[in-house]
């Protein structure tokens, strides 16, 4: 299968990479910047673009030859800054300005790819208290969800063109290497960790190596489309995955970050949307189609990923 990929240095994209070319397949990474040979790792071509200029290397993106598949994961980090009104002018524009361009140019090749798999987020249900969601719940409010929804919508010309499109609701993705658990692990190291707020707010959570192994699912079974959500099967409360990270570090995780600190630290709409908002989500979808996931306790998931 040739593949190509979007957002392929970030925290899913570096393994996605490794594991397509394990399996034996062709990767084309759509990179900014120069597409010179050899850029990129052995066995895997580079094709430039550049999102905000609207600019795709249309030319050497036909030289590869036809592509069957497509992953796009690229977008600026949400919780990299803090929301000023130009920041998320950021994040939207990252996501819907490049979904647009990618799934335009998809439509418009000679042989156009016969799978989109479009990454979106959890954040599409907004602050939905102990609900449980599946895909088929509707989009909730505030600003994530509100870029969650337009981010999909970016994927119309691929739709329209009659290209299977999977828009992948990812949830929290635990990994030691970056991402959210990657930047609590130092405080729950020296055992300043616990939970956020009440606690008591639902975070759907997937492993690294389950996000991978999902994308890969969904890129292969032709029965999967529309919003697929990519989240463990047991979305547990922030209390219950603070406590998992202390007993994994055997370290305690008695103190907690009031949720007025948090708003102080990193404003009240981003503190309120992102971090103390509550998205009990499950992977019906998932499961419907006969995926098994490697890492569904989450006590056992935590200790896996930071090799305890």
């Amino acid at each position: 299968m040739h593949v190509l990929v979007t957002g392929s240095s970030g925290l899913i994209g570096t393994p996605l990479v490794s594991a397509l070319v394990d399996r034996g397949d062709r990767v084309t990474r759509l990179v900014r910047g120069s597409s010179a040979p050899g850029r990129g790792p052995a066995g895997v071509g580079d094709v430039a673009w550049d999102p905000a200029a609207g600019t795709v290397d249309t030319a050497a993106l036909e030289v590869t030859g036809p592509i069957d598949g497509v992953v796009h994961l690229a977008g600026a980090g949400v919780g990299d800054k803090r929301w000023s009104p130009a920041r998320k002018e950021v994040i939207l524009s990252s996501r819907t300005d490049g979904t647009r361009l990618l799934a335009a140019t998809l439509a418009a090749l000679p042989a156009p790819p016969a799978v989109l798999v479009s990454s979106s987020a959890v954040g599409y249900y907004g602050d939905r208290g102990a609900d449980v969601l599946e895909e088929g719940s509707g989009s909730g409010a505030g600003f994530l969800a509100g870029v969650c929804v337009a981010w999909e919508g970016a994927t119309a010309p691929a739709v329209d063109a009659g290209i299977r499109t999977v828009l992948l609701r990812t949830g929290i993705v635990l990994s030691a290497a970056g991402g959210a658990l990657g930047k609590q692990l130092p405080l729950f190291r020296l055992g300043l960790g616990g939970r956020i707020g009440s606690g008591r707010q639902y975070r759907s959570w997937i492993t690294l190596d389950d996000q991978v192994a999902a994308i890969l699912h969904c890129l292969g079974d032709s029965s999967l489309s529309g919003p697929v959500n990519a989240t463990g099967p047991d979305p547990a409360t922030d209390a219950a995955l603070a406590k998992a990270l202390g007993d994994a570090l055997h370290r305690p995780t008695f103190l907690a970050v009031p949720a007025p600190a948090l708003k102080l630290a990193l404003g009240s709409e981003m503190a309120t949307d992102m971090v103390l908002s509550s998205q009990r989500v499950v992977p019906a979808k998932l499961v419907a189609s006969g995926f098994t996931f490697a890492h569904t306790d989450l006590d056992e998931a935590v200790r896996s990923v930071l090799g305890r």
